[in-house]
């Protein structure tokens, strides 16, 4: 997955440009949509530093196999970020966990 193809999602999913992170809390690391999104005209990021920071965050899906997780998962909630909400979507990596871990 691209930071492009992650973008996409999005839009497909929510119709706006949202924030993610990676979180790690309590042994497990989950992908966080924020309410934030890029059309917001207090958005702290420029068009350009989101797209950078969605190849980032993909980049990172890539390395632990965490891609499929994520396309299935937002396809199929119904949940949606909202003020204060995140989404919070847990990525299973199995026996690679540990490698991304680190305390």
């Amino acid at each position: 997955m691209t930071g492009q193809e992650l973008h996409q999602l999005l839009l497909d999913k929510w119709g706006r440009s949202y924030d993610v992170r990676l979180r790690r809390t309590q042994g497990k690391i989950f992908l966080q949509v924020m309410w934030k999104y890029l059309e917001q005209a207090s958005f702290p990021l420029s068009e350009a530093e989101y797209l950078e920071h969605l190849n980032s965050v993909a980049s990172y899906l890539n390395g632990m196999g965490g891609t499929i997780q994520v396309q299935t998962f937002i396809t199929q909630t119904r949940e949606r970020p909202r003020l204060g909400k995140a989404v919070s979507i847990p990525l299973d990596l199995g026996q690679r966990g540990s490698e991304w871990l680190v305390e």
